[in-house]
């Protein structure tokens, strides 16, 4: 029987009812059988600060921690101001730093994004993917979940009741896992 792929999540935002961590969460469920999913909370990682580099936070050791010892990432990020909201930017400009120490290198990573807008943060997916180029990382490319009106998809607990959305998020963790694994097979 072939290993489990680990996958550690983090959506970015902080926001306690975000719907990007409710889509994150919808994918515990969602999860193929030779898969499992660690979801990490951004809160408490402080803004960057090139001189703390020798010394970093305690919070910036366990995320650099977390996503060295996961095969592939799974991110759901909102859209803010046409790209990925400040939160997600310093988490990643955190992991990737001190230059020669960069967490993210080699990962496989799929995407997720939603808003309540009708472009369900299409925009952000394309600037988080340029992010990637630099930090050497391998998306997936297909499905893309991008999820609009998504607060006609959560309910009041905050769970996902979209059969569609929770369908694709489905596809998009079969195509990181069977990337995840052509990837850490070569």
């Amino acid at each position: 029987m072939e290993r489990k792929i680990k996958i550690l999540g983090f959506a970015g935002s902080l926001r306690k009812g975000s719907y990007n961590k409710a889509i994150l969460c919808a994918a515990l469920d969602m999860l193929p059988p030779d898969t499992e999913l660690e979801i990490f909370d951004l809160e408490g990682i402080p803004p960057y600060n090139m001189d703390l580099e020798g010394r970093l936070p305690d919070h910036v050791v366990d995320f650099k921690r977390r996503i060295r010892q996961a095969d592939a990432l799974l991110i759901a990020t909102p859209e803010h101001n046409y790209s990925i909201p400040g939160v997600l930017k310093n988490a990643i400009d955190w992991a990737s730093r001190p230059v020669g120490d960069n967490s993210f290198d080699g990962k496989p990573v799929a995407i997720m994004s939603a808003s309540p807008a009708m472009i369900g943060g299409a925009r952000a997916q394309y600037h988080l993917r340029q992010t990637f180029v630099w930090l050497n990382m391998y998306p997936v490319n297909r499905p893309e979940v991008i999820v609009p009106a998504v607060h006609e998809k959560i309910d009041g607990s905050g769970r996902l009741t979209d059969e569609k959305t929770r369908e694709k998020i489905g596809e998009l963790l079969v195509s990181l896992s069977e990337w995840t694994r052509r990837i850490i097979d070569n």
